[in-house]
């Protein structure tokens, strides 16, 4: 009799245990958000990273009730930030906005703190924005041979810019070398804010950017675009080559942003971010600001964004380990 009176109660306790947690898991959804939610960018202010964060964040705290609150923590190719995510407790308030940036790291980088695809979860993502070949006006390189010509014509004064090591616009600069032929010492900074200062100041000679950060300086006549890296042609740049179109074949990377959140978080506090942060997304008002700034407005599901992360992931490995970029 023992027996048979234990095993019905053992259940019995496990049942309880397993409706409280469930009571709990559901109020401190319900609750959510009660406070303030911080979008991490892992670059300095002024960058795409930057400038996305600040749009979406304007529209997701009115949505959600809460302050959103931007938070830069740049430095070592955005991993910093990154890892500072991965690592926060997974209760919907500490937010990464990430970028192509991080699926080229966990290539380039011999080691990383953290697991890009198991310790973060995506939301979504906000934007694709292209980059683009840009030089100082005073460059006398009016096109892309041109400028060729130019790099191998004084390989001493030969640089480019890109906002940190193992981003896309390394890569992009790798790969421009071992198509063109040119050599060029890289420059990394810490983002597209003092990348810029230096391009407008002379102190480097291109840069292979977003077109985000660029654009007010291309439009004021300072900074001269030559190509585009897309497969397609920039609508904020119609007049614009691609790199492709300009004699350089295989070119095709452009740069998504988009948002995650630590792995734990609950499916219902991530379900919740993405509808409203696709409902932003999706808005007229928000594709207004996104062209105005060269970005297309995307805003996907976790599910499709997880296989954008995978898919570039694998093929940044592969560009990886063809342009022999490694860090430690």
């Amino acid at each position: 009799m023992k027996t048979t009176r234990s095993i019905p109660r053992r259940l019995f306790v496990q049942g309880v245990a397993l409706a409280t947690t469930l009571t709990v898991t559901g109020a401190m959804a319900q609750a959510w958000p009660a406070r303030p939610v911080t979008l991490i960018v892992p670059f300095p202010a002024g960058g795409t990273t930057d400038v996305l964060a600040r749009a979406l964040g304007e529209r997701l705290q009115q949505s959600l009730g809460q302050p959103v609150v931007i938070e830069s923590k740049p430095g070592a190719g955005a991993t910093i930030g990154a890892d500072f995510v991965a690592k926060a407790r997974p209760d919907g308030y500490t937010l990464l906005v990430g970028a192509v940036h991080h699926t080229i790291a966990t290539s380039v980088y011999k080691k990383l703190p953290y697991d890009f695809q198991k310790d973060l979860t995506p939301i979504t993502t906000i934007a694709m924005v292209p980059n683009v070949l840009v030089v100082n006006a005073s460059t006398p390189a009016k096109n892309l041979s041109e400028l060729v010509a130019l790099l191998k014509s004084d390989p001493a004064k030969a640089n480019y810019g890109s906002n940190g090591n193992g981003t896309a616009q390394h890569l992009i600069g790798t790969q421009f070398q071992n198509s063109t032929g040119a050599k060029m010492a890289h420059i990394a900074y810490k983002g597209s804010g003092p990348l810029a200062t230096d391009l407008l100041g002379g102190q480097i000679l291109l840069s292979f950017d977003t077109i985000t950060p660029v654009l007010p300086h291309i439009k004021a006549g300072k900074l001269r675009p030559l190509a585009v890296t897309t497969a397609t042609r920039s609508p904020a740049l119609p007049d614009v080559p691609t790199l492709a179109e300009a004699g350089l074949k295989d070119f095709n990377i452009g740069t998504w942003f988009g948002v995650l959140a630590p792995a734990a978080t609950p499916k219902d506090i991530v379900a919740r971010l993405n509808a409203e942060m696709v409902k932003i997304i999706k808005s007229p008002e928000f594709r207004a600001r996104m062209a105005d700034i060269g970005a297309d407005p995307i805003g996907d599901s976790p599910d499709q964004m997880a296989q954008t992360i995978k898919n570039e992931t694998e093929k940044f490995g592969r560009l990886v380990k063809e342009a022999n970029v490694t860090l430690d």
